[in-house]
């Protein structure tokens, strides 16, 4: 192997090098930026409903389909962040009866292979 030209050590890509190393658990981290990012995203996406959904709710006028379908909207905004936050209780729930932590699942730690 050692013959063999531009074969070497392949070193860890530059973005990757705030996770850590594996073996420190880098694929937890990862994974804790993967779901907060997710997190975000759903908020974010709840307030836009809110806000088309009031700006139709006003426009509606005397239309009750229209002002059916504003309030079906904001129904289903309030669901979703319900089920959002709702997915952070259970995960402290399980987490605290499967490992006697309430945030393990919250923020994982998975350990990497050891030398």
């Amino acid at each position: 192997m050692n013959n063999i030209p531009n074969v070497g050590r392949i070193g860890q890509p530059f973005p990757t090098l705030n996770f850590g190393t594996i073996e420190e658990g880098a694929i937890g981290v990862l994974l804790n930026l993967v779901f907060n990012v997710l997190i975000v995203v759903a908020g974010i996406y709840a307030l836009f409903n809110f806000i088309l959904a009031g700006y139709s709710f006003l426009s509606a006028g005397d239309d009750p389909k229209k002002v059916e379908s504003a309030w079906s909207k904001i129904y289903l905004s309030v669901i979703g962040l319900l089920i959002t936050a709702g997915s952070f209780v259970l995960a402290a729930i399980f987490g605290r009866l499967l490992f006697g932590d309430a945030s393990a699942l919250l923020s994982p730690a998975i350990p990497g292979p050891t030398r």
